[in-house]
């Protein structure tokens, strides 16, 4: 919905939030996930759930919420309770603020004094999130602590230990150390919401004292926005791809008219400064594994010239796509994503022209089309819209664009080759097929919650789930990692069987994922020999599998038989079960990929 993209009118959003709920119900249908939240408030959180509940159905997630009551969060989340148990939340939000903090420093205080009020604040608060994580084993939201209404030492309150100033320093930092050193348990940075917003508006004190509102009711929908964010981020709903424009986006100025040597970009004059800035933005992404793509209405050679400046930051190898033509950018677009066996909703269009952004925004529903506004505020509006939000940075991130430069070297090479079969034994695969391990929980989680094509079930999970079923002998678990000629893919394809039946004969595929990147290069094949493999060393005589259908995973549908399986039912929404029996000799079904 167009009214809940950044920037938007929170007091339109308040005053609107039911006939905005109706129409996101009405326009999502079936498509939502469902997530049961728990909200446990350090103060009155019932607009704030509100107004989460809008950003969370914009982004296709459908909550179920717990609420605790007024100021009983940590009654709620340390001591045994019997509702939220049964409740079973998936993600937990702990909504407090600085009127939580149980105690300050006074003027008297000395430091010892000081230093035992803050260990003892600290103990209240991670005696809560052990607790939360051990019970409840999921995702957990903290705020840390916006700054004091006032400074009683004045600048002095910044650096000496009895001022409140560095006292929430103090408490913010124990909050990061923790987030730092436990997972998954994620910061919602209300410290820094504050202080963009303004602080003295954020915690206008009539709502406190009138309402015990944590924060003022003009400024809930940026604390809901920001919530709503890291939770999609858990979720897998995050952008992985920035398709940009050139010509007033990334330069000032056309080039195809100016030429390259007259563009706006370097440290000359303060528009070319802006537009620098912004570059440097963007490099920046790449660095946390966003894909840079160019879609642009321009000659390709003289599109390309731009880079070749000594005083652009970017380079014409930073991108992993660049189409610069005459066709529609819509089209571009669309094939860029079939190029990178990407979903269009995993791409930010970014264009300064508004029309342009329209014809996207109209023609290809899910793509983020930002508007854009004056070039000083690119970066503000691309930040503030929370695309990217990190909740984590494995190897895999930092690796992304160089995987798909790989592909793209990968691409070449099946050119030249007339025989399918000889390129793929010509990319020397080989691969780590093995139960999951420790050192990849987290991708394994992340991969759960982002695959949404090659996904039979599509089946999300934690990675305390993930751990919970590496760690149970009734459920048989696979990853798979590739690398090849050209480099490491990582980890791309995950198995999740439960085993059951009398005679513990049976396995289940609750999940079978994997990364498009690596379609049509027998890495399925691999998995399913290896799966049957270890399904026959524990006794297992007949695998069952199931594909649900999506509006995504249409590209599956014939997976199981592809692997032959048989049908054994399907039903009239086209959910389906599959049966593999196992044969004492089972033939391997692939022989360019070496398993290891």
């Amino acid at each position: 919905m167009r009214e809940l993209k950044y920037p938007f009118n929170a007091d339109e959003i308040i005053r609107r939030k039911k006939s905005y709920r109706r129409r996101l119900l009405e326009e999502g249908g079936d498509s939502f996930i469902e997530k049961k939240i728990a909200i446990l408030g350090g103060a009155t959180t019932s607009d704030i759930k509100l107004i989460l509940e809008l950003f969370l159905l914009d982004q296709g997630i459908r909550p179920v919420f717990y609420e605790s009551e007024y100021n009983r969060y940590y009654e709620d989340g340390r001591f045994p309770n019997p509702e939220l148990v049964e409740f079973h939340p998936d993600l937990i939000y702990v909504c407090t603020c600085i009127h939580n903090i149980p105690e300050f420093p006074e003027p008297g205080d000395s430091t010892e004094t000081v230093d035992q009020k803050f260990s003892s604040c600290m103990d209240h608060f991670t005696g809560l999130w052990d607790n939360l994580l051990a019970t409840y084993e999921c995702p957990v939201i903290q705020n840390n602590f916006e700054y004091p209404s006032f400074r009683l030492l004045g600048n002095m309150d910044a650096w000496d230990h009895r001022g409140r100033v560095n006292y929430v320093t103090r408490l913010n930092c124990g909050f990061y150390d923790y987030a730092e050193k436990h997972g998954p348990f994620y910061i919602c940075d209300i410290n820094y919401l504050s202080s963009d917003y303004g602080l003295s508006r954020w915690s206008d004190p009539l709502y406190w004292h009138m309402y015990k509102y944590a924060v003022a009711v003009p400024a809930i929908p940026y604390l809901a926005f920001n919530v709503a964010n890291i939770i999609k981020a858990v979720y897998g709903k995050n952008k992985k791809v920035l398709n940009l424009d050139l010509d007033n986006t990334l330069w000032g100025g056309v080039i195809g008219d100016d030429g390259a040597e007259n563009i706006e970009i370097g440290q000359e004059n303060a528009t070319a400064q802006t537009y620098s800035e912004f570059q440097e933005y963007l490099r920046l992404h790449k660095q946390l594994g966003v894909l840079l793509t160019v879609n642009s209405k321009n000659d390709e050679s003289v599109a390309k010239s731009g880079f070749d400046r000594p005083d652009s930051v970017l380079k014409t190898e930073d991108f992993v796509s660049f189409k610069a033509d005459w066709e529609p950018k819509s089209m571009n677009l669309t094939e860029t994503s079939s190029e990178l066996s990407l979903l269009p909703e995993s791409f930010v269009f970014v264009d300064d022209n508004p029309a342009e952004r329209e014809i996207v925004r109209q023609q290809i529903p899910g793509v983020a089309v930002p508007e854009m506004g004056e070039p000083s505020g690119y970066i503000r509006v691309i930040d503030r819209s929370g695309f990217f939000e990190c909740i984590g940075l494995s190897d895999d991130d930092l690796s992304r664009n160089r995987m798909y430069m790989e592909n793209a070297k990968r691409q070449q090479l099946k050119m030249s080759f007339s025989d399918y079969e000889d390129y793929l034994k010509s990319l020397e695969m080989k691969a780590e097929i093995r139960p999951f391990s420790p050192v990849y929980m987290s991708r394994i989680a992340q991969l759960t919650n982002k695959s949404n094509q090659f996904n039979l079930t599509t089946k999300r999970y934690s990675q305390s789930e993930i751990e919970q079923a590496a760690s149970d002998r009734d459920h048989l678990t696979l990853y798979g990692r590739l690398e090849d000629r050209f480099g490491d893919n990582g980890v791309v394809s995950v198995v999740i069987g439960r085993i059951s039946g009398e005679n513990r004969d049976e396995l289940h595929i609750e999940l079978w994922l994997m990364s498009c990147r690596v379609l049509k290069r027998k890495m399925e094949n691999a998995m399913m020999d290896t799966l049957i493999d270890q399904a026959g060393q524990k006794g297992i005589r007949r695998i069952f599998g199931y594909y649900y259908p999506t509006a995504k995973n249409g590209m599956v549908k014939d997976f199981y038989s592809e692997m032959g399986f048989t049908l054994v039912s399907e039903d009239s929404s086209g959910n389906r079960t599959w049966e593999y029996a196992i044969k004492e000799a089972c033939e391997k079904t692939q022989a360019v990929i070496e398993i290891q």
